[in-house]
Formats: structure tokens, C-alpha cells, sequence
């Protein structure tokens, strides 16, 4: 077990995985993430896409790294104090603060079989597709203001099946980026006039 602790560089700021040395990892492009004293450092886009989901960046990508080799790491370990004579040992990276684990987690829902799109996550079956999705006053007098015409009840159905279809989409985009997020530039593009 001692050689597995030897050949591990940093744990991953959020799931806590080990990042060994001269592997790949991510980090994030926003500079307070990457300080000395922050050192934020992930193992997969997933961990980093959880820490931007809480620390809410505004314009924030994940950046792919390599650790250091154990050579390396011990050179920068000897020149930091050097780098900087008022600390007395190098910092080790601030741990994230994690929740408290609930006293007794409740049993896992299992959920039925889940429908996978080609190139995309899978998305649950378990969504009742008969809701409506918009609200429908606020179609119909969008459509009296701008031409003075009447809506049919009907119309509502048919914007539930396309703003389906284009959350649909971006979920898919979304997930083909490694994200669990859907942002705004995962929404396909409205239709030309």
C-alpha cells in the first residue's frame, strides 16, 4: 500500500480521487482557482464541471495538465521556499470543504431502463410528456399583442413537443461535452426567418 501513496501527486479537489505523478488532470482557466493557496486541480471534466456548478464562474473552461514528474515536484518543493523567505514550508492546496454526510442516507431510487441518444447521455423515460411546458396565458397574449389574433388551445401541446425537442438537444450537446450542465450556447439555434 505504501508504493500506491508513494506515486500519488495530489488528490482531486472534489471527489477526492488520487492524481499520480505525470498524469493528466484538469484545472480550471480562472486564475483565483489556480493560485498557491487554492490549487484547485480535478481529475476528470465531471469533477471540474461540479466545482464551477458551486463556485458559479460567469466565463470558465476546463484546462487539461500534467502532473508533475516525482522529480519535479521535489525541485519545485526545494525553490518555493527560496521563491518566498517568509514561509517556512511549502503550503500543501486547500482541502475543499465538503458537506457533512447525513446521519442515515435514505435507499437509493432505482429507476427503470433509461432511453441513450446516439452521441449523446442517456436521457429517463420517466417524464410524463403530457405537461405543459409553457405557460399558455402568456402565448396567447404574446400572440393578441403582436397581431391581434386568437391561439387555439392546442398550440400549447405543440410548443411542449418543440421546447422538448430543443431541451433534448441541448442535454445532448451538453453531454457531449463532458458536462452536467446545460448552458445557454448548448441550445440549438432558433430557426431562420
Amino acid at each position: 500500500m505504501a508504493d500506491l501513496d508513494d506515486d500519488v501527486w495530489m488528490l482531486c479537489s472534489a471527489c477526492r480521487k488520487p492524481i499520480r505523478f505525470g498524469s493528466v488532470h484538469f484545472v480550471c482557466s480562472v486564475s483565483t482557482c489556480n493560485r498557491d493557496r487554492t490549487r484547485l486541480v480535478f481529475c476528470s471534466v465531471s469533477c471540474w464541471d461540479s466545482h464551477v456548478a458551486t463556485l458559479r464562474h460567469r466565463d470558465a473552461w476546463a484546462v487539461e495538465a500534467r502532473a508533475p514528474s516525482r522529480g519535479e515536484a521535489a525541485r519545485e518543493a526545494r525553490e518555493e521556499p527560496a521563491a518566498r523567505p517568509q514561509a517556512s514550508a511549502p503550503r500543501p492546496p486547500a482541502p475543499v470543504a465538503r458537506p457533512p454526510a447525513p446521519a442515515a442516507a435514505p435507499a437509493p431510487v432505482v429507476r427503470p431502463s433509461v432511453t441513450a441518444h446516439a452521441g449523446g447521455p442517456a436521457l429517463s423515460n420517466q417524464y410524463d410528456h403530457d405537461d405543459v411546458l409553457v405557460v399558455v396565458s402568456k402565448v396567447k397574449k404574446y400572440i393578441r399583442d403582436r397581431s391581434g389574433m386568437n391561439t387555439s388551445d392546442a398550440v400549447a401541446e405543440a410548443l411542449g413537443a418543440h421546447v422538448r425537442k430543443v431541451c433534448d438537444d441541448a442535454i445532448r450537446n451538453a453531454g457531449r461535452d463532458g458536462r452536467k450542465t446545460v448552458l445557454d450556447r448548448d441550445v440549438p439555434p432558433t430557426f431562420p426567418r
